[in-house]
């Protein structure tokens, strides 16, 4: 069991990591589920198959990590029939994650299938490593993030370009919010109630789903 990590928030200095961590705080908090995008296949309940990293080694560790900003809820899933999970890295909350750590080619490749592109070609990362963020397109998940490092290593993940104000909230999925919470357990940090009371405070979330409401979810 790893303990809560807390990340530097200084920009790393390799502009060319060999190894970066991965930062999940959607349903790739899950290792079964993120062994989809690594190895390939087709998650359970999805409509789409992943072909995989080139790579497919699974991460070598995963940490549980706390984000400054917030995760909320927005879009509509075609998989999940809900919300989608978002990051904001300028809202003031915080945000409960999982790192993996991965190489620089398979975050390029995990990246490339979030943003419904093909795995293969290397991710540009220089604009991420030395602004903290970097803006690849439009869609959903194509802006980069660096939140800072963890043992000398950047901690990456993808966004959309928008912020937590700028679009509807759309209430997330039980099958999505279960997915979120059973990733974050999984790390052996949080307890259900933790994980209860974080996901209900979420936008998106709150309003919809109460802690009771998850834990009756998680003990089902």
């Amino acid at each position: 069991m790893e303990a809560l990590r807390s990340i530097d928030p200084a920009l790393p200095g390799d502009p060319e990591p060999e190894r970066v961590w991965y930062v999940s705080y959607g349903s790739n908090l899950h290792l079964d589920r993120l062994a989809c995008y690594i190895r390939g296949g087709r998650p359970p309940g999805a409509t789409r198959t992943y072909p995989g990293c080139g790579d497919p080694t699974m991460p070598s560790r995963s940490i549980p990590v706390e984000l400054a900003g917030v995760l909320y809820f927005a879009t509509r899933s075609p998989v999940w029939g809900g919300g989608r999970a978002f990051y904001d890295p300028r809202a003031d909350s915080r945000v409960l994650a999982r790192a993996h750590l991965v190489t620089t080619g398979q975050f390029s490749d995990i990246a490339a299938q979030e943003m419904y592109r093909e795995p293969g070609p290397q991710i540009d990362l220089a604009e991420v490593l030395t602004r903290g963020t970097a803006t690849l397109g439009e869609g959903r998940y194509e802006t980069l993030v660096c939140a800072g490092q963890v043992d000398g290593l950047p901690t990456l993940t993808f966004t959309a370009p928008w912020g937590v104000r700028d679009v509807p909230w759309n209430p997330p999925s039980a099958a999505y919010m279960r997915c979120l919470a059973m990733g974050l357990l999984s790390a052996d940090v949080w307890d259900l109630e933790a994980v209860a009371s974080y996901l209900a405070a979420c936008p998106g979330a709150a309003g919809h789903w109460s802690e009771q409401a998850l834990a009756d979810l998680l003990q089902g």
